[in-house]
């Protein structure tokens, strides 16, 4: 990894991390400040999102409104009494038919992959400038996190959410200089064990902690293979939950200042 990258062509990787991927919205903003827009933008789950708003042109602020939004809770959940999962995608379908319409993965200002895993096979699959499918659909693959929301049919394939298979997207970068984002890095994780009066808590804070660990240690082990140079970001997100979107001011505030 380096510390410095071309700043006039390189590829910026946003990973996933529900409400922790709001911090990419605070890098967003110092690159809009100073000027430097990406060649190439590759997301997974929260991260797809927010790179997907990027590359039809949106602004960071426009972005963040849209994020406001979707901190209630009741904007975009509903639950569901059958399947495999507990959100109904209804709500957030439509949240996105809103923003994205019917542009498709070719239609975006800038270049645009979005990483989802096949349900049925557990292969990677990245949707790009060289498939005929509407962003909404990818973005809906790409963040089904299994159980919690319903998975996604495209042309009869099964998609679940993409940090399955690879949560930061660095070796589906083109260009040979990178801007990665990981809001579930180093920092994603307390180094101490959890110590509350209360059992319950603590189990599913080793959860929670195991999760960060198995995903932390999978991006690693895709740097260390990716051979290209990449200027890692890792915002210190450990005090806060994938759930709590009600934060997003505080999120967004750890992406700040990391240029």
């Amino acid at each position: 990894m380096k510390k410095h990258i071309d700043k006039d062509n390189f590829t910026l990787v946003l990973s996933g991390g529900g409400a922790l991927g709001i911090a990419h919205l605070g890098v967003l903003h110092d690159m809009e400040a100073k000027g430097i827009v990406p060649k190439e933008i590759v997301g997974t789950s929260m991260g797809g999102i927010i790179g997907a708003c990027a590359a039809i042109g949106m602004k960071e602020e426009e972005i963040y409104r849209h994020i406001q939004n979707f901190s209630k809770i009741s904007n975009w959940i509903k639950f569901s009494f059958s399947g495999n999962a507990v959100v109904d995608n209804e709500k957030i379908a439509s949240i996105f038919e809103n923003i994205f319409q019917q542009r498709t993965m070719k239609e975006t200002d800038i270049p645009l992959k979005l990483i989802a895993t096949n349900l049925h096979n557990g292969h990677k699959r990245v949707f790009s400038t060289s498939d005929n499918v509407l962003i909404k659909d990818a973005i809906l693959s790409s963040m089904a996190i299994p159980g919690v929301f319903e998975e996604h049919i495209i042309d009869n394939e099964t998609y679940g959410d993409g940090f399955l298979c690879e949560n930061l997207g660095v070796n589906e970068a083109s260009h040979d200089d990178i801007l990665a984002v990981d809001v579930m890095g180093e920092h994603s994780f307390e180094k101490a064990m959890p110590d509350n009066f209360f059992k319950t808590a603590n189990v599913l804070e080793m959860f929670e902690k195991s999760m960060r660990l198995l995903i932390y240690n999978q991006t690693q082990t895709h740097i260390k293979n990716c051979g290209k140079n990449i200027l890692l970001l890792e915002p210190v997100t450990k005090g806060f939950k994938t759930f709590q979107f009600h934060k997003y001011e505080k999120i967004r505030a750890l992406g700040l200042g990391l240029l």
